[in-house]
C-alpha cells in the first residue's frame, strides 16, 4: 500500500488548512452540519452494536468492537470531505507556518463548531423519532441513556484529559489518512486510532454532542427509564449545565490541546519549521 512520507503530509495539511480557512460561511456550514451527522452516525452504530456485547464477548472486546463501529463516522467524513471540528485543529499548521492568520483559524472553528452541533442534534432528533431506542425491550435506548449520563458525571479534569488524547489520536488518523493514496489505505489509516481512542474511554465533543442530547431525549421517556432502573447521577444529565458545562466545555478544550499542540505544532516543528513558508 503506497502512502506518502510524513514530510509531504506535512506540506498537504498545511495547503488543505489554507484552503479550509478560506471556504466561504455557507460552505462551511453545510459541510459541517453534515460531519456532526456523520459522527452521530457513528455514535448510533457504537450505542446499537454495545448495546448487548458484552455479556457475549466481555468487556474489553466489546470496547474494541465498539470502537471499530465509531470510526465508520470519521470514515465518512474523511472520504466525504465533511468539515469536523476535532479534525480541523490541523487547520493550526497553516498558521504555524504563516500562510493564514489565526484570526482565520478561530473563524473556521467557530462556524464548524456550531454546525457540528447542529448536524449532531438533527440527527438525534430523527434517530429518536424512528423508536430505534425501544429494539429488545429498549435495550438500545437504555444503553444510549446510561452513556449519555457517564459523559455529563465525568470531573472536569478527567473529561479534560480525555479530550487531549481524544483528538491526539483523532488528529493522528485525518493525518495518517492524508497520506494514504487509496481508499482502502485512508478507511483503515481512519479507523486505527479512532478504535483506540472510543475502545480507551477517551472523549469527543462532536460525538458528545450526539450522546448527551440523545440522552436528554429518552429521560423523557417513561419505557426507557423504567427498563434502566436507578440510574446513579442522571439528575445531571440537562440541556444547559450538563451538556454545555459538564461536558463540551472541558472536552472541547481537550480536544483543542490534543490536535493543536501534540499533532499541529510538533509535525509542523519537525517538518516545516525552516521550510519557508509564505505569510498570506
Amino acid at each position: 500500500m503506497e502512502c506518502l512520507s510524513p514530510a509531504s503530509i506535512a506540506e498537504a495539511t498545511a495547503a488543505s488548512g489554507e484552503r479550509k480557512a478560506n471556504l466561504s460561511v455557507v460552505r462551511l456550514v453545510i459541510l459541517g452540519v453534515l460531519a456532526g451527522a456523520y459522527i452521530g452516525f457513528g455514535g448510533q452504530l457504537f450505542t446499537l452494536v454495545t448495546s448487548d456485547l458484552p455479556q457475549y464477548v466481555g468487556t474489553g472486546l466489546s470496547k474494541l468492537i465498539g470502537g471499530m463501529s465509531f470510526s465508520v463516522g470519521l470514515v465518512f467524513v474523511v472520504l466525504s470531505g465533511a468539515e469536523l471540528f476535532t479534525g480541523n485543529s490541523l487547520i493550526a499548521m497553516a498558521a504555524f507556518s504563516h500562510r493564514i492568520r489565526w484570526s482565520r483559524v478561530a473563524r473556521n472553528w467557530a462556524w464548524v463548531y456550531v454546525a457540528n452541533l447542529v448536524g449532531s442534534l438533527l440527527l438525534a432528533l430523527v434517530l429518536f423519532g424512528t423508536r430505534q431506542y425501544a429494539m429488545s425491550g429498549n435495550v438500545v435506548g437504555v444503553n444510549a441513556l446510561k452513556v449519555a449520563v457517564a459523559k455529563v458525571n465525568l470531573p472536569f479534569w478527567t473529561a479534560f484529559l480525555r479530550g487531549i488524547l481524544c483528538n491526539w489520536l483523532v488528529c493522528l488518523a485525518v493525518w495518517m489518512a492524508a497520506g494514504a493514496t487509496d481508499t482502502i489505505g485512508k478507511v483503515v489509516a481512519a479507523m486505527l486510532p479512532v478504535t483506540v481512542f472510543v475502545a480507551s474511554g477517551f472523549e469527543h465533543s462532536v460525538a458528545d454532542m450526539f450522546f448527551i442530547p440523545m440522552g436528554l431525549l429518552l429521560k423523557r421517556v417513561p419505557s426507557v427509564v423504567a427498563a434502566a432502573g436507578p440510574v446513579a447521577g442522571i439528575e445531571n444529565l440537562t440541556w444547559g449545565t450538563g451538556l454545555f458545562v459538564r461536558s463540551l466545555l472541558p472536552v472541547t478544550l481537550g480536544n483543542l490541546v490534543g490536535g493543536v499542540v501534540f499533532v499541529a505544532f510538533l509535525y509542523w516543528a519537525v517538518y516545516l519549521r525552516s521550510s519557508g513558508d509564505r505569510v498570506s
